[in-house]
């Protein structure tokens, strides 16, 4: 008989003792032995990952097409605004992270959560009577990316569904369908400087609808909604008690003829996780740092969405500490200009985009208003040798070395979406190919209907 003395929860001298005698047999189980089971390789992928499914990713892996090897590349295609270097983020903000950096101060775990320092800084960057904050009311998390995740995650079971726009930023239907969450699409309108059709949003609504997502301003379509648009929106969450997923990682980023309008500022009776960061308004989305603003004035979230988040966060344990070192300093000591600047330059890029594209015979640009973005309707009827979309930009790139999203990747056919942080030359230079590729493809009303008929 063998004696064991183990010693468990407690400390010092009155530590609980536990006394064990084992009893030795003799008897020594082999490994290889376990009774009813033949062991052998089975390693499968998760049903998680096997839901995963990113559209842009899909389709554009998909368009294996080689650009024309006579003219450079352009791409206007990804939404980073790093890319070209014409955007740089400010000295203050690099200034701030050597400053965290040399001090050492931020080189250990966080809370999951975030520092509470640095909640307090974005909630006093954002707080306003109209829609107060509290550092308990921020959540920190890595880029806005994992923020709508979060956000998603805490609001919604499998089986539920979720409200998202169409177009609209595919990470939504992406994450949701991950989670075994259904995805159901409302429309958005061109005519209406991309308005939501708030009767096709209502009749979505249903006893499983677990949140609305709204985005604005908007990617893909560089839409901002007016404030009386946002009332008529959050009338509709309210009669439908249906809470709000504000996706506003452009907020603030809107030219000089419009105003940004945070939706948490015009209700107190709609609950709304706001999810932003510094990515674009900074210029620096490599840094992962993003965050939820829990706006709860009725306390209809009450504490089990704020528990349900703060357990979600344990997953990764928090964003760069680094740069939450750095947060309070790039908050409040960036210059307004710098902000200015940056809007200066998308809203010229936008503006000479807008009237090249809108010249040119078969496409009709959406003027935007924010963000990054210019959505371009292709007027298919008059480029019937392509299929669609995705066709049409598919010989842009070959023929013209212009690459485009399609917007089938936002659910949204026979348009595509045009990014507007890369330089001026390149814009003109873009513009003007594209205009060669419509015009060599372009058929009037007879000819496209003669091109029907050989068909």
């Amino acid at each position: 008989m063998d004696s064991y003395l183990i010693q468990v929860n407690g400390h010092g001298d009155h530590a609980p003792k536990l006394d064990v005698h084992l009893k030795n047999t003799g008897n020594i189980i082999s490994p290889g032995k376990v009774k009813g089971r033949k062991p052998r390789w089975a390693v499968r992928a998760s049903e998680m990952s096997k839901k995963t499914f990113n559209p842009v990713r899909a389709i554009v892996d998909s368009m294996k097409v080689e650009p024309n090897p006579k003219k450079a590349m352009i791409s206007l295609s990804l939404g980073d605004p790093t890319v070209f270097g014409n955007l740089p983020t400010n000295d203050e903000v690099t200034r701030a992270v050597k400053e965290v950096l040399d001090s050492g101060q931020y080189n250990g775990y966080a809370p999951s959560v975030g520092y509470q320092s640095c909640r307090e800084a974005v909630a006093a960057y954002y707080n306003c009577p109209e829609a107060p904050l509290k550092a308990q009311d921020v959540i920190l998390t890595s880029g806005c990316s994992q923020a709508i995740e979060l956000a998603l995650a805490v609001l919604a079971n499998p089986g539920q569904n979720i409200l998202v726009p169409r177009p609209g930023f595919s990470l939504y239907k992406t994450l949701a369908l991950s989670m075994g969450i259904e995805v159901k699409l409302y429309n958005l309108l061109p005519e209406k400087a991309w308005e939501i059709d708030l009767e096709h949003l209502e009749s979505l609504v249903d006893e499983k609808t677990a949140c609305l997502i709204v985005n604005n301003p908007s990617n893909p379509c560089g839409s901002v909604f007016s404030k009386r648009h946002l009332q008529e929106i959050l009338a509709v969450a309210s009669r439908q008690c249906v809470p709000i997923l504000a996706d506003e990682i452009y907020g603030d980023m809107v030219f000089a003829d419009c105003k940004y309008e945070p939706i948490a500022t015009l209700s107190s009776s709609v609950p709304i996780l706001s999810c932003g960061g510094l990515a674009k308004r900074w210029l620096v989305p490599g840094w992962r740092m993003g965050w939820i603003l829990i706006h709860d004035r009725r306390d209809i979230f009450g504490n089990e969405i704020r528990d349900g988040l703060v357990r979600l966060s344990q997953r990764i344990l928090g964003p760069c500490t680094i740069v939450q070192g750095a947060l309070e300093r790039i908050l409040h000591r960036t210059p307004p200009e710098f902000y200015h600047n940056t809007l200066s330059i998308l809203k010229s890029n936008a503006d000479l985009c807008y009237a090249a594209l809108a010249a040119i015979p078969g496409l009709q640009p959406v003027r935007p208003a924010g963000a990054m973005y210019l959505m371009v309707e292709i007027e298919m009827e008059h480029f019937p040798e392509f299929e669609n979309d995705v066709e049409f930009t598919e010989r842009l790139i070959s023929e013209q070395s212009v690459f485009c999203l399609p917007a089938t990747c936002f659910e949204y056919p026979n348009f595509f979406r045009v990014v507007i942080t890369v330089p001026e030359e390149m814009i003109l230079e873009a513009c003007g190919r594209i205009q060669e590729f419509c015009e060599m493809h372009y058929q009037g009303a007879e000819g496209a209907q003669d091109l029907e008929c050989d068909k």
